[in-house]
C-alpha cells in the first residue's frame, strides 16, 4: 500500500446545495471530481487526523466506486477509524443515528435522495457534523471555500476493502468496521413507539402496505415492519434496494408512487399505505380511499405523538420550513408550544433540536422527523402513524376529519415546473422580486395582496442569517402564494410554486384540493408571469 499525493486543481461547479452536492453520476466519475470534493470536505473541516468518522449511501449506481475511493482517500488523510455500513449501505437517518450513538466525528452519506439513479441520472455526496445532522452553512462555506483553492488531494493505493460483511479490517493505519446497516436502527425504534401495541392492531386483521420504491429502505421496512411487528409476508414491496431504483424516481408523491395510489385507492385497499424515497428520510402517508398531504401530516402527527412512549410528556416545540403550511402552526397555538418558521433544508432544524427548543420537525416535501436523529426519517413517521391509528383505533380518513373538525383545514398544493432553463427562471424570480414592494394592494384573479417580501430567517439558537429563502405572497383572506427554486436538482432549475388557503368551515373540508386552491392557483401565474416566462402552461407534478 502506498500513501499518494495527486496535484489537482480547482473544478468548477462544487458548491453544495441544500443537502450536499448533487450532479449527474458521470460527472462524479469524471476525472478528479469526486476526490477534489471529498478532499475539500476533509479540509474544510478543518482535517481528519485522529477522527473516527461514519460512511454509508442509499445503493444507488457508483455507491460502491465512491465508497471505496473515500476508504482510500480518509485512510491517506490520517483518518483513525471510518464506520461504514455493509456493502456501504446506510439510510440517512440511520447514518445519522449511527454518528450520535458512536460519537464520531461526523459522517459522509453518499445519496442524491429523492432523484433517480444509474449511469445516466443522478449522484450525490453530503457531510453530516458530529450532531448527526447536516452541515450547516458555516462548514459548507468553509468546504465550498476549500474546492476552490484546491491543489492536491491525498489517496492510498490499495485493494478494495471488503464490505459485504460485519467485521473489522485495515487500510494502512485506519480501522474500518462493517456494521449492520439495519440494526442499531431497528433497535432505535423500538425504544421510541410501543411494537406491543402495533403488534396488535396488525395482528387484529390492520392490513399495511408500504412501497419501498427499490430504494434503502427496504431492507429496514422489511425487519421493522414484517419481522418484527408481524405485518403479513409481501406488505413491504419493491424491497430490494436497486442502483436504479428499478428505472423508476424514488421520490415518495402520488405521481411516482402511483402504483400505491392505486392500491390504495381501489375497492380491496389496505388501511394503510406509505412509501419511502431514495435515502430513506422522506414519506408519503395513506390511509384507504385517502392521500394525506406532508403539511397535513406533519400537524397530525403533532397534535397525537403524545400517544407514543417516546413523546408522553408532550412535545416542546415544532418547527416547519416556511414554505410548508401553517396547519401545525394551528396545532401549536391550541397546545401552548413553540412554532419555529425556518428556511427550507433539514440543516435549519439542527440548531433548535439541539438546543431542546423543537422535538417535531417538517417540510411540505415529504420529510419528517424528530429529535431522535437530526436528519428526516421516512420509516420513523410511518411508525408514528401506526403507533397513533393502535391507540387511537380510527382509520386514517376518520383521524384526518376529526383533524379538520378541530383546526380547520390548510388546502395546500405544490406545483413544479421541472428543468426550465435556468435563465428563464432566474429571469422570473427576479422580476417578481423587484416588483415585491408595489403589489400590496392589488388584486389578482379576485384576490387582494397583504404582504409581499423575501424570506429571511435569523436564528434564535446562533443568531446566523439567512437571506434570498424565497419569495411570499400573502392575500387578505390569508391564502399565500411562494415561489422558490430548487437546490435539489441537477439541470437547469425547478420553479417550485407553494399554494394554501385555509378553510374552517367543516362542510368544506373535504373538496378536491386543486378545485378549493383554483383563486389562488389563478393568481400565482398572474403576479409571477409562470406562463410567459417559463412558456409552460401547467406544472409537471402536482402534489
Amino acid at each position: 500500500m502506498e500513501q499518494m499525493t495527486v496535484n489537482t486543481k480547482p473544478i468548477q461547479g462544487q458548491k453544495p446545495g441544500t443537502s450536499g452536492l448533487r450532479k449527474k453520476t458521470k460527472v462524479f466519475q469524471e476525472p478528479h471530481f469526486l476526490e477534489n470534493y471529498v478532499q475539500s470536505i476533509f479540509d474544510g473541516i478543518g482535517g481528519i487526523e485522529g477522527k473516527t468518522l461514519v460512511l454509508g449511501g442509499d445503493g444507488r449506481y457508483f455507491n460502491d466506486r465512491a465508497s471505496q475511493v473515500i476508504l482510500r482517500m480518509a485512510a491517506a488523510n490520517g483518518a483513525a477509524k471510518v464506520i461504514v455500513g455493509q456493502d456501504a449501505i446506510l439510510s440517512t437517518p440511520a447514518a445519522s443515528h449511527l454518528i450520535r450513538k458512536r460519537g464520531t466525528d461526523g459522517g459522509l452519506i453518499l445519496s442524491a435522495s429523492h432523484n433517480p439513479g444509474g449511469p445516466d441520472e443522478d449522484f450525490g455526496l453530503k457531510y453530516n457534523a458530529a450532531n448527526g445532522g447536516p452541515a450547516p452553512e458555516n462548514i459548507t462555506d468553509r468546504i465550498y471555500a476549500a474546492t476552490q483553492g484546491l491543489t492536491r488531494y491525498r489517496i492510498m493505493e490499495a485493494q478494495d476493502i471488503d464490505l459485504s460483511a460485519p467485521g473489522t479490517s485495515t487500510l494502512g493505519q485506519m480501522q474500518v468496521e462493517v456494521v449492520d446497516p439495519v440494526a442499531d436502527y431497528a433497535t432505535l425504534m423500538e425504544e421510541i413507539f410501543d411494537f406491543d401495541a402495533i403488534r396488535a392492531l396488525l395482528a387484529g386483521g390492520f392490513r399495511l402496505r408500504f412501497d419501498a420504491m427499490h430504494a434503502v429502505t427496504g431492507p429496514y421496512a422489511v425487519e421493522i415492519l414484517e419481522n418484527r411487528l408481524g405485518a403479513a409476508s409481501g406488505s413491504v414491496v419493491n424491497a430490494t434496494p436497486s442502483p436504479d431504483f428499478g428505472g423508476g424516481h424514488p421520490d415518495p408523491n402520488p405521481i411516482w408512487a402511483k402504483d400505491l395510489v392505486d392500491a390504495m385507492m381501489s375497492d380491496d385497499a389496505p388501511d394503510f399505505g406509505a412509501a419511502s424515497d431514495g435515502d430513506g428520510d422522506r414519506n408519503m402517508i395513506m390511509g384507504r380511499g385517502v392521500y394525506v398531504t406532508p403539511s397535513d401530516s406533519l400537524a397530525l402527527l403533532a397534535a397525537h405523538a403524545h400517544l407514543a412512549p417516546a413523546y408522553k410528556g408532550g412535545l416542546k416545540g415544532v418547527a416547519r420550513s416556511m414554505p410548508t403550511s401553517a396547519a401545525v402552526d394551528r396545532v401549536a397555538e391550541k397546545k401552548g408550544i413553540a412554532c419555529y418558521e425556518t428556511p427550507t433544508g433539514w440543516k435549519f432544524f439542527g440548531n433548535l433540536l439541539d438546543a431542546g427548543r423543537a422535538t417535531l420537525c417538517g417540510e411540505e416535501s415529504a420529510g419528517t422527523g424528530s429529535d431522535h436523529v437530526r436528519e428526516k426519517d421516512g420509516l420513523w413517521a410511518v411508525l408514528l402513524w401506526l403507533n397513533i391509528l393502535a391507540e387511537t383505533k380510527k382509520s386514517v380518513k376518520e383521524l384526518l376529519s376529526e383533524h379538520y373538525a378541530e383546526y380547520g383545514r390548510n388546502y395546500y398544493s405544490r406545483h413544479d415546473y421541472e428543468d426550465v432553463e435556468a435563465g428563464k427562471a432566474n429571469a422570473l424570480m427576479d422580476e417578481l422580486r423587484g416588483k415585491l414592494g408595489s403589489l400590496p394592494g392589488q388584486s389578482f384573479s379576485g384576490l387582494t395582496v397583504k404582504t409581499a417580501d423575501e424570506f429571511s430567517y435569523d436564528d434564535p439558537v446562533d443568531g446566523s442569517r439567512a437571506t434570498a429563502q424565497g419569495l411570499r405572497v400573502g392575500f387578505e383572506d390569508g391564502s399565500r402564494v411562494v415561489y422558490r427554486l430548487s437546490g435539489t436538482g441537477t439541470v437547469g432549475a425547478t420553479l417550485r410554486v407553494y399554494l394554501e388557503r385555509l378553510e374552517t368551515d367543516p362542510a368544506q373540508c373535504d373538496r378536491d384540493p386543486q378545485e378549493a386552491l383554483a383563486p389562488v392557483i389563478a393568481a400565482a401565474d398572474e403576479i409571477a408571469g409562470i406562463t410567459s416566462h417559463t412558456g409552460r402552461d401547467a406544472p409537471n407534478v402536482i402534489t
